[in-house]
């Protein structure tokens, strides 16, 4: 059958229409049609618009297509043995044709070819020569099939495997199959180009269950069973976190980042998608396992898991105290090493994406001011000079300012602005800035737009240099890594970072929802490339297609992205990817959500708890509790009791005053509490100061509560009322 037989239309029929069909009128006259004939077909619609059969390839619609036939497979095989050609990095499409056949028939060419190999062993061994171990092997096979043939324990069937892959070009295309037949040869298959029969091949890899080319190979149930593919879709380890939910059998998703080659990974998702959620709950995991964790988060949206943790959340703005000096020395110094100049590189780095693109001419009087600042602290190339405080911005400024020079007061007057002018006193202050914590948050949420990609800069290097001075186990978190990408020298450090984290034991974590303009940059696609781990979330259909094209999705994964629901998404970890659902406990769920509606819940439930624990607080009695020795001694007392005024044996005497005698009415068995006459200050029993010692912690608790919770309503109205005055 040619392949365009596929869209034929059927055959005219000579039966002419009857009357009664065409509305009752009589036969059209010679050379006219019936209507219906000239209306397109679905056919017609789903048509190639051309098609060219080659003797190696076929083209349709300006892509190319190349059938590949497996010829010969290894003796022995195990579980998930076709992981290789599942995992192949194209887009291609696998036929396997299962034929059961009848076991009778088996049987008998069986012991045919058994009676073959028999006789030519048993006649190399009477003349005397070596027997062919091909042949004994066959034989021993050949036997054991047998066997399990008669028992019942196996049946027989052939089995076909075909592979079609497709490429823009021809060049691609010759490189895609050398790709595949190297995968193939490494897991002991033959395979073979159908040759002659390209036309036959693309057929029988369409999904129409149609075998032109009909090359199989006898297998038994136990063979036939491994070559299923369904094991590769499992993504659970021995050790390390739990990501999720295996949407396509219900196991877990446990995987360790660190066991891979690098330990970065990468997050693309619309917004909305879930990323940050999927994120946190990532962080707060590996926390509970000893790793240290340091996020970047440009919308404070993880302030309160900081603070549930117990960890440091270090906040960026105008009016907070957290500084970091750009020229500081004192992390990076080590004893005999001269580290002015890497300084220096990274600072020229810095001040491109706050004064903008700089000529050579002016990258060399920046390069002399920058060496001229330092110097004026005492700070040369000399390690133990480097050990004195360093410069700040605003030497810089003056220094430029002092060159008396064209280019340097073009400079000067660019940076005037963070010295001076709206942006003085973010960046032009001493370092106040120490990781005492496992987990370390840098807010920047407080800044304007245009700040925050110098922002991530400087704290990018800070703490790049805190990890390359001490060998830790650390994931860096980039939420919003889209900020770096849009100047090239903070997409370059990035991407440094990400290449060289691996020898610190550092794994970098970059987010981001702006997918065109991060993977379209030379940078973006390196940082994917050196990222052992992606996850990809619900995607918008504006991107879908070049997220496709990067990461060789097929259609059903993309459709999965299109349609996915929130936490929802595909997770690659090395070769293998699985669908994935994010999931979380109830009480990581409440410290990791950023929904508005469910923040403002448990805000609310928060409120009532305090408010509930200060009325209970005040509605607690603070009279002491009498001893019960005193409650026994009082119910054997008389109805009547006098109490005279005498001085007290012990304390401290107080001179009373003269008053008569008082007669107090008990009823029996019940205690009283009375006012002597004489006043005297009696040492505490331990029950009444333990109970005052209790009532003050909790008082002061309380208290520190109240004190808190109104700051941070304070804040808040604060950060509203700026923002309406903006």
């Amino acid at each position: 059958m040619n392949i365009l037989d596929l869209f034929k239309k059927p055959a005219k029929s000579s039966v002419q229409p009857e009357a009664s069909q065409l509305g009752g009128q009589e036969k059209p006259v010679n050379g006219a049609k019936p209507f219906v004939e000239g209306l397109v077909s679905v056919k017609d619609i789903i048509a190639p618009s051309a098609l060219e059969v080659d003797f190696d390839h076929v083209r349709i619609d300006g892509k190319y297509y190349r059938t590949c036939f497996v010829a010969g497979y290894p003796r022995f095989v195990g579980l998930n043995w076709l992981s290789g050609l599942i995992n192949f990095d194209a887009s291609q499409r696998v036929a396997m044709y299962i034929y059961p056949t009848d076991g009778k028939e088996i049987l008998d060419d069986l012991r045919r070819k058994i009676a073959e190999m028999e006789a030519e062993i048993s006649t190399d061994v009477q003349r005397g020569k070596v027997v062919n171990p091909s042949t004994q092997a066959k034989l021993e096979d050949a036997l054991t099939l047998q066997a399990d043939l008669v028992r019942g324990e196996e049946r027989f069937f052939q089995f076909g495997l075909y592979v079609t892959v497709e490429a823009t070009t021809k060049d691609e295309l010759n490189r895609m199959t050398k790709n595949l037949e190297a995968a193939l040869g490494s897991i002991m298959l033959v395979s073979k180009k159908a040759t002659l029969q390209m036309e036959e091949g693309f057929i029988t890899t369409l999904p129409l269950c149609d075998d032109k080319l009909a090359i199989s190979r006898n297998m038994d149930t136990t063979s036939l069973a491994t070559t299923f593919p369904f094991v590769s879709s499992d993504l659970s380890d021995d050790k390390g976190i739990m990501y999720g939910i295996n949407e396509h059998n219900g196991s877990l998703v446990i995987f360790d980042r660190f066991s891979m080659q690098n330990y970065n990974s990468v997050v693309f998702a619309s917004a909305g998608a879930g990323k940050s959620y999927m994120i946190k709950l990532e962080a707060m995991r590996s926390l509970m396992f000893g790793t240290e964790i340091i996020v970047i988060d440009p919308e404070n949206e993880y302030e309160v898991l900081a603070e549930a943790v117990g960890g440091q959340y270090i906040a960026f703005g105008f009016g907070e105290n957290s500084k970091i000096n750009p020229f500081d020395l004192s992390l990076t110094v080590e004893e005999g090493e001269n580290t002015l100049n890497d300084k220096v590189l990274t600072l020229h780095k810095m001040f491109k994406i706050m004064l903008g693109a700089m000529d050579p001419m002016e990258e060399s009087v920046l390069d002399r001011a920058v060496m001229e600042a330092y110097k004026a602290k005492g700070i040369t190339p000399d390690p133990e000079t480097q050990t004195r405080e360093p410069p700040l911005v605003e030497d810089l400024y003056k220094a430029l300012i002092g060159m008396e020079n064209e280019r340097a007061q073009n400079l000067a007057a660019r940076m005037e602005k963070y010295i001076k002018g709206s942006f003085a006193g973010i960046f032009n202050q001493k370092t106040t800035v120490n990781l005492q914590n496992k987990f370390v948050v840098f807010g920047i949420r407080n800044l304007e737009e245009s700040l925050r990609p110098v922002a991530m800069h400087i704290v990018l290097d800070y703490i790049w240099t805190v990890v390359k001075k001490e060998l830790k186990k650390r994931i860096l978190i980039v939420d919003e890594a889209w900020y770096l990408m849009q100047f090239e020298d903070s997409a370059s450090f990035l991407r440094g970072i990400v290449k060289r984290g691996r020898k610190y034991y550092l794994g970098v974590t970059t987010i981001t929802q702006d997918v065109d303009d991060f993977l379209q940059t030379p940078y973006g696609k390196e940082i994917v490339t050196n990222s052992s781990i992606q996850i990809l979330l619900k995607q918008h259909s504006a991107a879908i297609d070049l997220i496709g094209s990067t990461f060789y999705l097929s259609e059903g994964e993309k459709q999965l992205l299109l349609t996915a629901d929130k936490g929802e998404g595909i997770f690659f970890a090395g070769q293998n990817h699985v669908a994935i659902k994010v999931i979380a406990s109830e009480e990581e769920h409440k410290l990791i959500t950023s929904n508005p509606e469910e923040v403002m819940k448990n805000k609310k439930e928060f409120e009532m708890k305090l408010e509930t624990k200060l009325q209970e607080t005040k509605s607690q009695p603070t009279n002491l509790q009498v001893p019960n020795n005193f409650q026994e001694t009082s119910s054997k007392l008389q109805t009547e009791v006098k109490v005279e005024t005498k001085p007290p044996a012990l304390g401290n005497f107080v001179e009373p005053k003269e008053e008569p005698k008082k007669e107090v009415k008990l009823e029996e068995g019940k205690s009283v509490s009375f006012k002597p006459v004489v006043e005297i200050e009696e040492p505490e029993s331990e029950v009444e100061s333990d109970l005052k010692k209790r009532i003050a912690i909790m008082e002061e608790e309380e208290r520190l509560k109240i004190t808190e919770h109104s700051k941070k309503i304070t804040k808040e109205n604060e950060e509203k009322e700026k923002e309406e005055k903006r």
